[in-house]
């Protein structure tokens, strides 16, 4: 299914309909040709996000600027083509998995992803932890303790993927004992 964890443990009891086959899913409904391979399909409660890579440019660049200019232009030039169709087969895919969809392309080293949901997130903070964030804000890291808070969240999902991905195996094993187990409604 790609990156992600489908999410239905005890912790989080939201039901939403499971997206293990989402990757499956739009493997079969894209368009012959969009990307050189299959799209990197990422799933969480919120939203699906499919990201593909474009077919490499050809031709010579005078610098590496040159080569990302090229490359961001392609991929605008993507989105631009592909927008109603992918209109259509985001609507499908929300009726289908109640899921916001976002997309993404990547070329070279670029990667643009295409108006992605930002969820709201209440937490409680005690006094160390705000003056954390109140220091990342002064220092001009981040304009706001919300903005803070995501910085150091990305942070830590950059420094803890393999950590992470243990855990996002461990709560799947959970979730699948507990599916097994005896029915008490």
């Amino acid at each position: 299914m790609g990156r992600g964890w489908k999410g239905r443990g005890g912790w989080q009891q939201a039901e939403v309909p499971s997206a293990e086959d989402a990757a499956a899913w739009f493997g079969g409904r894209l368009p012959d040709g969009w990307f050189t391979g299959d799209p990197e399909v990422t799933v969480d409660r919120e939203e699906i996000i499919i990201v593909g890579e474009l077919p490499a440019l050809t031709g010579e660049f005078a610098d590496d600027a040159a080569r990302a200019a090229a490359e961001d232009g392609r991929i605008s030039r993507f989105r631009e083509d592909t927008r109603d169709e992918r209109i259509e087969i985001a609507r499908q895919a929300e009726h289908r998995y109640q899921r916001k969809v976002a997309w993404g392309a990547n070329l070279g080293g670029t990667q643009v992803l295409f108006t992605t949901l930002s969820a709201p997130v209440m937490t409680r903070l005690r006094q160390p932890e705000r003056l954390v964030l109140d220091t990342l804000v002064a220092a001009g890291v981040a304009r706001s303790r919300s903005e803070a808070l995501a910085w150091a969240v990305r942070l830590v999902g950059e420094h803890a993927d393999t950590w992470l991905a243990e855990l996002r195996d461990a709560m799947t094993k959970v979730d699948d004992l507990r599916s097994k187990g005896p029915d008490l409604s």
